[in-house]
């Protein structure tokens, strides 16, 4: 079978990097006398559940015209570990707060431990930040691939049509899409993957959009990224291996503490050559196998007759309070630069944490108020479900009066915009090789290679961090936890920015308030009546088949929620009703 034309493309012209136009932030607006119209009647579609998702989430979109038209994003969990957490003593408080997620398993633990450490003034040995770093760099390294291939890669790739690919064909493609990947036995993956649906025990394959007319790629590509579906899956089990090593384990590390880490023992030539070894094959896959694929779906679906999905989905305003520390001075030695972006320009500016408020006014808390985190409040008050009031558990981040999307997608941009030569050379080879645009970043196809040229950066650089452990040296400093004060942790994880802040009274946790990446990408409207940026990004996405809304969950899935969906779709042109279930 020859190349396909929509194959990755060779070198082109390196493309100009986009022009900054200064532009102030908007200027908040008084919230408006009326609330935006919501949907209220018309027919509904019902996807439930949805899984490739962790938690508990609701979408409900109308749509007019084929195209979606308005979301209302509702969190439908209530947790209170914020309230659990009053009273308890500080240094506690990692432990629970890591178990927000088994999927981010060490990142809340790590603001935590950083928003006592910040109340107690401690700086921690330069071994600790190491480890930490490298702590977090394995969670991406875990994190970006699993939700490439597991959680999104379904919404592109049509198990069933791989069943009809030429075995030979396959490998022919693989030779032009990841050509320094190993060879894999095609037909015996296909095998697989037959007696897998012959079982009629198809777990995660059940009851999907199989056949739908917005999967697009031909058989044999279908076949190829099945394959490597099945070739993450042991990745995945090797780069949960790295966590364990510093860490104890994984999920959830045992060696954090406030004042550095308690693994100085594992310090030692044998771990670190253990975990290099682990690093290194995680980054051929990276390297081999993740990037091209990435590359290969970008440039596929970037066309317009395969959806133009390097055009949809995107938002404007972005977020980042970066990561990985190289020296004790934040935020100037961060690797990954602090920042925000207004209306898509790339001039960054400073971000002013002082400037973040969560409004409440539509969830359902008793205090609607815009709060800082610093002050904020956390008292249920369920009202029931009503799109023109509360609406959801999750509160609405908002920064200088605006929506921020964060995540991969940010953390690239802002690195960007703020020179970071890897970042930069990072993006314009994806342009290069794929052949399109700048614009095509503010996407739901931009959002996805994000994740994936970021994961290649933390790999390359990681294995660098790991040269300046000092074996025999500190790395925990003990720290007395304060009578009183307050305190601010703030990191990347995988999925978006993250904050932490506390109140200590009495050597006691007075308030502890957290702001999480699926708070400020899946929240509700503010009382403003501004959509959360994934309502925002879900507007003019296309519906092909009513009763298959595949395009919704792609879009889902690009800002990986940390909370599992149900989807509701309304047609206000139709009196039909669908019920289905989707996994």
């Amino acid at each position: 079978m020859p190349k396909p034309s929509n194959l990755p493309r060779g070198k082109k012209k390196n493309p100009p990097p986009p022009e900054p136009t200064p532009q102030d932030p908007p200027v908040p607006q008084d919230p408006p006398t009326e609330e935006p119209p919501a949907p209220t009647t018309g027919s509904r579609i019902v996807v439930d559940p949805i899984t490739r998702i962790e938690g508990h989430l609701k979408i409900e979109t109308e749509v007019a015209g084929g195209k979606v038209s308005g979301a209302w994003s509702t969190g439908t969990l209530f947790r209170g570990i914020e309230t659990i957490l009053k009273g308890r003593n500080p240094e506690d408080a990692w432990l629970f707060t890591q178990r927000l997620c088994g999927v981010c398993t060490y990142v809340h633990g790590a603001s935590s431990v950083r928003s006592v450490e910040d109340a107690a003034g401690v700086t921690i040995p330069e071994n600790a930040r190491i480890i930490r770093n490298l702590l977090m760099g394995a969670q991406y390294l875990h994190d970006h691939p699993v939700h490439f291939y597991h959680l999104h890669a379904l919404d592109w790739v049509d198990i069933v049509s791989a069943l009809s690919a030429n075995p030979a064909n396959t490998a022919n493609l693989a030779g032009g899409v990841t050509p320094n990947a190993p060879a894999i036995d095609f037909a015996a993956v296909q095998a697989r993957l037959k007696n897998f649906v012959d079982s009629g025990q198809l777990g995660p394959f059940a009851n999907a959009y199989w056949g739908h007319p917005a999967y697009k790629l031909p058989p044999e590509a279908n076949l190829l990224l099945a394959a490597h579906y099945l070739e993450a899956l042991k990745m995945q089990a090797k780069t949960a291996r790295l966590h364990a090593i510093f860490g104890g384990k994984n999920p959830h590390v045992q060696s954090m503490r406030v004042g550095g880490v308690t693994c100085r023992r594992d310090i030692n030539n044998v771990r670190i050559n253990e975990f290099r070894s682990l690093l290194n094959e995680a980054k051929d896959f990276i390297d081999t196998v993740y990037i091209p694929d990435a590359a290969f779906l970008a440039e596929f679906y970037a066309k317009p007759e395969n959806g133009d999905w390097g055009s949809i989905g995107g938002n404007e305003n972005f977020l980042a309070c970066g990561e990985f520390p190289m020296t004790s001075q934040e935020p100037q030695s961060l690797f990954f630069p602090r920042g925000v972006i207004f209306g898509k320009n790339l001039t960054v500016q400073q971000l002013d944490v002082g400037e973040i408020e969560e409004h409440a006014q539509r969830s359902w808390y008793r205090n609607g108020a815009a709060l800082h985190p610093s002050i904020g409040e956390t008292e249920p008050n369920y009202t029931g479900y009503d799109p023109d009031g509360s609406y959801s558990w999750l509160k609405a981040p908002r920064y200088k009066g605006e929506p921020m999307e964060v995540g991969p997608l940010a953390r690239m941009l802002v690195a960007y915009g703020r020179g970071m030569a890897e970042a930069q050379g990072a993006i314009n080879s994806f342009l290069i090789d794929t052949g399109l645009e700048f614009p095509a970043m503010y996407s739901v196809l931009g959002r996805t290679a994000a994740r994936a040229l970021e994961t290649q950066i933390i790999a390359d650089a990681m294995g660098g961090w790991l040269n300046e452990l000092t074996i025999g040296r500190s790395a925990y400093q003990p720290t007395a936890t304060p009578t009183s004060g307050t305190g601010m942790g703030l990191n990347e994880a995988p999925r978006g920015a993250i904050g932490h802040w506390i109140d200590i009274q009495n050597q006691k946790i007075g308030n502890y308030q957290m702001v999480v990446p699926s708070t400020w990408n899946f929240g509700p409207r503010c009382a403003s009546g501004k959509p959360g940026p994934m309502e925002k990004a879900l507007e003019n996405i296309p519906v092909a088949d009513m009763e298959k809304p595949l395009e919704v969950l792609r879009t889902v899935h690009s800002m990986d929620p940390c909370i599992a969906c149900a989807v509701h779709v309304i047609d206000p042109e139709s009196d039909r009703a669908y019920e289905i279930r989707v996994l």
